[in-house]
């Protein structure tokens, strides 16, 4: 299962070197945070110091400010949000330092306002450390401990007013962890910082695809009074706009099927279709209609929809017409029987349709639980002249995204976050991506105010149905990282995760259902359409998750959904290729160990051939028992050398570690393309000549595809007379002779000894490539 490459493997020039490169290898399990119910067996238990700050009271300043706390531990530094103008502010934020980074056995609190010099400040007040108790070793804390009022002091030792706080140790299983601010950071920890490290779960909104059928339109005027002209209808909802062909009888019965948009729930936005005419290569739109899709019919299976009619109204700036009566037919529906393929078939993570009626049916099946423990990764940036990271982790399956908190200036995070979704079909996979936050630092973009891209470091699929039910698989994954430079290995992701079955019988009925909705089936979608909804759902998906605290940004879901996975690539074809021929393999095998039992490579294994080849003949009745038993002695010698661990993204499968850097750049370049005209000048004329050899293989497979028909034809009059009146011989034979006796014959002619046979062709072989083809034909 490694990845290590040989010694002596060649790698072409540019090709980055990973370093300790290696396979998925299983990790010790650690003390688990376990306690009643079980929220965290797969992680270790960590513990933290809560801040809770809740609010002040009677705080004393000359002159009006807007206050704030700001927390001290050692070197670390953070604050609260600031409330303006006010002397009994009320923040109620919690903040969260590891335990095993804490080296002051002192917390400061002071209570400063917005404008303040550094060391100025209204009062503040000490906490002793030693005094606290330790977190509990496996119960959860009903809740955490009462606040208390605190006095605070300032530098002159007066008193300046109260705050009210609650400071304990806890675990990962508190009430607050999910809520507070992870704060050990190396740099002060703000109001704008906290919401870009904080650990939050995203919901994906409900998409749902839109069917906009126009049919007809009538009693339109153009500008020019006339109603007679080309037109058109354009539809748009939101960012996405269709078009209909250009008619000039005003119909468009043959669009059958009519166009998809893609929409979220709860549909409150618009459809808007415009009739637009065409006159001397010039566009005018004639009328509009705006619709609220929430009005639409929803569908749930392939019956019919009856059109709809809409009154057109004019455009504004438009001359008035008096009796404007255009009016516009359109079948409208909400397709929910549809599942928004938001990601690729291969790994989608939930196939439930968009109605809420139809996910019922599927039940749930069973409960998969993660555990992100910990990452030992490459550094990405210098902080301080030492390799630094800023790491979180995005966990997606189904509905469900979990985002774990940003560790910041770390080579080493531990997250030790444990998280669990309904499985409704177990043959669906889970993704774990592991990404560096560039908008936090020094030099992120919080900093700079102009945010860039997160770096993706690697992630890692994990197929459901590869997984044995109850088994906790604890493995170091490691992560990849592929760009226009090559490939290179950032380290390793520590994983648990476990699949539990709540219905073995549902379980099993789930390989009889249909993958995906049964929509899919009666009302097919073409590549070219799924291929556009696609991409259309991505960046739906995109900008509601970048809306939310802290967003989810736009590059993290296109690397989670594999957005760039029907992007050109040479490498993605080269895979495919060799995963092709390492699939036919055994059919490779058996057809080379037939070869060597034809020429009596062994005679011994040629006679036991013979035999059982007699027997099978003599015993018709046999020969499928014999092949399903041997199918079955197969498959239990195979279980004995089953692999014992999961898949992993591997580099050596992905033809990543053998990719030429120009293939690299190619595959990453941008659509239309950036490159200069000479790079692409050479990329078309490699293209040229591998598609040359492609078109030749086609054409032998068309010109062997031909023969066989044109044998029928008469094009060759001699040739189709000898084959008719050869099968007229064979019709004669095999009526008078037995069917046993003709089966053996054939079967011992082709295990005939060598010394029976010539190195010159057979005769069928010479008649089929004498016969016409319409290679004749080609210019």
């Amino acid at each position: 299962m490694g990845d290590v490459l040989p010694r002596s493997y060649a790698r072409p020039a540019g090709m980055l070197l990973p370093n300790n490169e290696f396979g998925i290898r299983e990790i010790t399990p650690g003390l688990a945070c376990s306690g009643p119910g079980g929220a965290y067996e797969l992680v270790e238990r960590m513990e933290y110091l809560y801040v809770r700050v809740v609010k002040a009271r009677g705080l004393k300043w000359s002159d009006e400010f807007d206050p704030f706390a700001e927390l001290r531990l050692g070197g670390y530094s953070c604050v609260t949000r600031h409330v303006e103008k006010t002397a009994s502010p009320e923040w109620d934020d919690v903040f969260a330092f590891s335990r095993e980074r804490i080296h002051a056995p002192f917390l400061d609190v002071l209570v400063r306002g917005r404008g303040f010099a550094k060391d100025e400040y209204v009062g503040s007040t000490r906490l002793d450390l030693g005094i606290l108790p330790d977190a509990p070793a496996s119960v959860q804390p009903d809740s955490s401990p009462a606040p208390q009022w605190y006095p605070v002091f300032d530098k002159k030792g007066e008193f300046r007013g109260e705050v009210m706080m609650a400071v304990w140790f806890g675990t990962q299983k508190d009430s607050y962890f999910d809520s507070a601010v992870h704060a050990d950071a190396a740099f002060p920890v703000d109001d704008k910082l906290a919401a870009h490290i904080k650990h939050i779960r995203y919901d994906v909104p409900r998409l749902c695809y839109v069917r906009v059928k126009v049919t007809e339109v009538r009693d339109i005027v153009f500008a020019d009074k006339a109603r007679v002209g080309e037109v058109f209808v354009r539809s748009r909802i939101l960012g996405q706009v269709h078009r209909t062909r250009t008619s000039m009888d005003h119909r468009w019965k043959d669009e059958e099927n009519g166009h998809l948009f893609v929409a979220t729930a709860p549909f409150k936005d618009y459809l808007n279709m415009s009739v637009v005419g065409v006159k001397n290569g010039k566009e005018e739109v004639i009328g509009h209609v705006n619709v609220l899709l929430d009005s639409f019919e929803r569908r749930c299976d392939a019956r019919p929809i009856s059109p709809r009619w809409f009154s057109l109204m004019q455009p504004e700036g438009a001359a008035k017409i008096d009796k404007y009566s255009a009016k516009i037919s359109v079948v409208l529906c909400l397709e929910c029987g549809y599942k928004v393929l938001s990601e690729p078939v291969h790994y989608l993570s939930d196939v439930r349709p968009a109605a809420r009626e139809q996910e019922r049916e599927r039940k749930c099946i069973g409960l998969v639980e993660l555990g992100i423990r910990e990452a030992i990764l490459t550094a990405t940036r210098t902080r301080d002249g030492r390799g630094s990271c800023d790491a979180y982790c995005v966990a997606k399956y189904g509905v469900k995204w979990y985002r774990t908190r940003t560790v910041t200036d770390s080579i080493s995070p531990r997250f030790h976050q444990q998280y669990h979704w309904e499985v409704h079909d177990h043959c669906t996979v889970l993704t774990v991506a592991v990404f560096h936050n560039s908008q936090i630092g020094d030099k992120g973009g919080l900093v700079a105010g102009d945010p860039v891209k997160d770096v993706l470091l690697g992630k890692v699929r994990i197929r459901l149905s590869t997984l044995e039910t109850g088994r906790t698989y604890a493995y170091a994954y490691p992560l990849m990282s592929l760009h226009g430079g090559g490939v290179k290995k950032m380290g390793e992701l520590r994983l648990a995760v476990r699949f539990s079955s709540t219905s073995t019988l549902g379980l099993f009925q789930t390989y009889a259902q249909p993958h995906l909705p049964p929509m899919h089936y009666h009302r097919p979608l073409t590549v070219v359409q799924q291929e556009m909804l696609r991409r259309e759902a991505v960046m739906i998906i995109a900008h509601r998750l970048g809306r939310m605290d802290p967003p989810l940004r736009r590059e993290c879901v296109e690397h989670l959904c594999e957005s760039h996975a029907l992007r050109w690539s040479m490498r993605r074809s080269k895979a495919h290729f060799f995963r092709l021929a390492e699939a036919l393999e055994p059919l490779s095998a058996a057809s080379a160990w037939f070869y060597h039992v034809c020429r009596w490579t062994n005679p011994v294994t040629t006679v036991a051939v013979h035999v059982i080849f007699t027997m099978l003949v003599c015993y018709p009745r046999l020969v499928l028992p014999t092949f399903f038993l041997y199918k079955f002695m197969l498959g239990m010698r195979n279980y004995l050398r089953r692999p014992k661990h999961p898949w992993h993204v591997d580099m050596r499968v992905s033809h990543a570690d053998t990719a030429h850097p120009d293939e690299l750049d190619e595959e990453f370049d941008e659509f239309p393309t950036a490159r200069p005209p000479e790079v692409v000048r050479m990329r078309y004329d490699k293209l040229r000549s591998l598609n040359a050899r492609i078109q030749e293989i086609v054409g032998d497979i068309a010109t062997h595809a031909e023969r066989a028909r044109c044998v029928m034809t008469w094009r060759d009059p001699r040739a189709t007379g000898l084959y008719l009146l050869g099968c007229l011989c064979l019709a004669v034979i095999t009526f008078s002779v037995p069917f046993q006796a003709v089966a053996l014959l054939t079967g011992f002619y082709l295990m005939r000894h060598p010394i029976l046979r010539q190195r010159l062709p057979d005769v069928v072989a010479n008649f089929f490539r004498r016969l016409p083809c319409k290679v004749d034909c080609l210019l």
